[in-house]
């Protein structure tokens, strides 16, 4: 198939380009064109690039018709964020594509009530990032199931990998976390450190969208989870980091209001969008729509992710990882 991925470039894109290359498929990336893939592959020597400034084009109403000029047989848009832009694009390609897959978020859901989370168990979203992905995905539902646009939505957990920084155990990307693990210092962690947080791999982000196209009809109308085969807590997740460094996790449970006064406004709110909310997915629908199967566990997704870092000296630790 002809297949544009909108966003190509970007943490998912570096992976699913090159997978849907190797799967015989033409590939025409769209993106800004300011940077290149995080990890090179040779495959994108096959990969036409067009470049195009997507917010600019909603809102000149005028980026429906550059993907529909490209006339491909499915589309991956993996930097949709407004329910007008999803909208505009559905229906300029409304009866001349045969697949649109859209890329969500798991903070379509809100703060967790009943664990693991499914598609139709999780709360409402909360703050607008969530609350605009969670009508976004109802809408491509509402789409198909009309006897419109074939749709898809895949709702990624927090999103690792090599080249950029991962969520840490604290829920932010505070890089003296690191720094305080790898040298047995004490760490301060807010609440119980009971909260969860569910990573996933980019690669497994790109199988899962790779299998959607592969098994359409399956994804048909249908909105997945897209997560590692677990979560991880801020106590598990800080200890198996300190262990990568030979050392022990040593944590102090604090109030937030304690930690709020310890740490810069912009991490402790991370902290607070991430830990608050402890989420948990389930993924079987995924695994027995799609025959998702996602490779990493979430704490090799992250230790991969800060062994690039430390290579490439872009994170401080006091020691080298033993793991």
């Amino acid at each position: 198939m002809r297949i544009v991925v909108v966003g190509g470039s970007g943490h998912i894109g570096t992976f699913l380009v090159p997978r849907l290359v190797r799967a015989g498929h033409e590939v025409i990336s769209i993106s800004r064109g300011t940077r290149t893939a995080y990890a090179d592959a040779p495959e994108w020597q096959q990969v036409r690039h067009v470049a195009a400034d997507r917010e600019r084009e909603d809102s000149e109403g005028t980026f429906g018709d550059r993907v529909a000029a490209l006339t491909p047989d499915a589309v991956v848009d993996l930097v949709c964020f407004t329910v007008e832009s999803a909208t505009a694009l559905v229906e300029r390609l409304r009866g001349e594509v045969g697949h649109l897959l859209h890329c969500g978020t798991l903070w379509r859901y809100g703060p967790s009530d009943k664990l693991p989370i499914s598609e139709s168990t999780g709360t409402a979203p909360v703050g607008e990032y969530g609350i605009q992905k969670d009508r976004i995905a109802r809408m491509l539902k509402e789409e198909t199931a009309s006897g419109g646009l074939v749709t898809t939505s895949l709702h990624p957990g927090h999103i690792v990998g090599p080249g950029w920084h991962p969520i840490g155990p604290l829920g932010n990307l505070d890089p003296a976390v690191w720094f305080a693990l790898s040298a047995g210092r004490p760490l301060q962690i807010p609440g119980t450190g009971a909260e969860l947080m569910h990573h996933v791999h980019a690669d497994d982000v790109a199988q899962a969208f790779e299998q959607a196209i592969r098994h359409r009809d399956a994804a048909a109308g249908e909105d997945f989870n897209v997560v590692a085969p677990a979560a991880l807590n801020v106590r598990g997740f800080a200890g198996i980091a300190a262990g990568w460094f030979g050392q022990t996790a040593s944590l102090d449970p604090v109030t937030w209001e304690d930690f709020r006064r310890t740490t810069s406004p912009e991490h402790a709110g991370s902290s607070w969008e991430h830990l608050h909310r402890s989420h948990c997915l389930t993924i079987e629908k995924a695994r027995t729509r799609l025959a998702y199967a996602p490779r990493y566990e979430p704490e090799a997704a992250v230790l991969e992710s800060v062994r690039w870092l430390i290579d490439h000296d872009e994170l401080k630790v006091a020691g080298p990882l033993i793991a």
